[in-house]
């Protein structure tokens, strides 16, 4: 069923939408259950009167966001008939190392209780996006009174899986081409969320998607470039066992916006929908046929010749052992332990380099992959052919063996440890 049909089909039912454009906005404060004192506002259609549908906005990633990042929201909702709470996010307990999506589904039921007490609010439900896609299932299963769930760009997949699917497009829209998109994306980022610097790296979805029995409204822009639109619906069908409506806009983006305006059609979407479940008339699950969109690669646990602390200790074990190479005056006759010492050096400094700067470039935009040779930025390139000319080298040290000094053994082992090493990090592979 196109979107269309759907929100005529549901505006058959609904309430007629408030048709002022007019909203009024009041501010208000709560305390989570940690004691934290957060801000917010409540929007109403002006001159509203009635029992009117309440809903609880909860943000995406980041910390300490301000409610006026959910105006254009909160306004556009009130206008089609909702009592709508923009809250502020928590700043402490909140990181990119450190976040639990309990908590932040606490904080929302915190400003739920505060909404649920406002005069002429009946129904009452929960709008996360983004992370909050993951945040509104847990508080829906823990508030009982929330009536419904809307989610907008709300991922279907663990918090790992889909940040190495949107790393992974980031270079493809870059033109970045080879191992380096499998090294970046997947190892680096499943490296850093093994080192715990990835919070909740491996939060699944699937089973507070299962405890769901409120009626959920599930939304995804199909040009969405931030979580994979296609596979996150999936997941949501597959799993939600009550009322599901899925939907997609053509062409639209993560958060359903048009510069600074909603994506034509989306307000009106949720408005309908909200209307009709506040009024008892909950739909029969229905989703649109999901848009085309490349696969993500599963981030299983790593083994523990993957982990964090082997493969970091192996980075560093070989730069000072290629490093103590050129510590004393080099002597003649011993190129192959010169040249294993000034090459492996180099790749590696060059591998941290241009994974470092992708990670630093890196936003909602894209990633700043620098000037391409043969679809590999130049960094990484060099990082390749280093290692590349370090292999050789390690292999000719192993035939001075037997009249090599102590240094030049050195060198030779830990050329020949680099190489599986390189291999994994894609520095030896096309």
């Amino acid at each position: 069923m196109k979107l269309t049909a759907l929100l005529l089909a549901l505006s058959l039912h609904a309430p007629a939408p408030v048709t002022s454009t007019e909203v009024t906005s009041v501010p208000v404060t709560f305390t989570t259950q940690d004691g934290q004192k957060l801000g917010g506002r409540i929007f109403q259609p002006a001159k509203a009167t009635g029992t009117l549908p309440g809903m609880v906005l909860v943000h995406g990633s980041g910390a300490g966001n301000s409610w006026e990042e959910l105006r254009p929201e909160a306004e556009a909702f009130a206008k089609q008939g909702i009592v709508v709470l923009a809250p502020d996010k928590r700043s402490a307990g909140y990181s990119s190392a450190r976040r639990d999506y309990h908590q932040l589904a606490d904080d929302a039921l915190a400003a739920f209780a505060l909404l649920k007490d406002r005069p002429g609010v009946g129904k009452a439900g929960i709008w996360g996006i983004s992370e909050g896609g993951w945040v509104g299932p847990i508080a829906a299963n823990r508030g009982a009174d929330v009536a419904f769930l809307v989610t907008v760009g709300g991922p279907g997949l663990s918090p790992l899986r889909t940040q190495a699917w949107n790393a992974a497009g980031k270079l493809d829209r870059a033109g970045v081409k080879g191992s380096l998109r499998r090294t970046y994306a997947h190892d680096f980022h499943r490296l850093a969320a093994d080192a715990g610097l990835f919070a909740s790296a491996q939060h699944d979805p699937a089973p507070e998607l299962r405890r769901i029995k409120q009626p959920v409204l599930a939304l995804w822009g199909a040009a969405d470039n931030q979580v994979p639109p296609a596979e996150s619906a999936e997941q949501f069908t597959k799993n939600v066992r009550g009322s599901l409506t899925v939907g997609f806009f053509a062409g639209a983006n993560h958060s359903l916006h048009d510069g600074d305006a909603l994506t034509a059609g989306y307000a009106d979407a949720v408005g309908a929908w909200v209307r009709a479940v506040a009024a008892g008339d909950v739909p029969k699950s229905s989703a649109q046929p999901s848009p085309a969109q490349t696969r993500s690669v599963a981030t299983p646990p790593s083994a523990w010749w993957e982990s964090w602390q082997l493969h970091a200790g192996t980075m560093v074990l070989l730069l000072l052992a290629f490093l103590a190479y050129t510590i004393r005056p080099l002597g003649a006759g011993r190129w192959p332990a010169r040249v294993v010492a000034i090459a492996g050096s180099a790749s590696i400094l060059a591998f941290a380099g241009t994974l470092f700067a992708l990670l630093a470039s890196s936003s909602s935009r894209g990633v700043a992959a620098g000037p391409l040779l043969l679809g590999r930025p130049l960094l990484w390139l060099a990082a390749q052919l280093l290692a590349a000319v370090t292999a050789v080298a390690a292999l000719a040290c192993l035939t001075q063996w037997r009249a090599a000094s102590f240094r030049v053994r050195l060198a030779g082992v830990a050329g020949v440890v680099f190489i599986p090493w390189a291999v994994y990090w894609g520095l030896l592979l096309p």
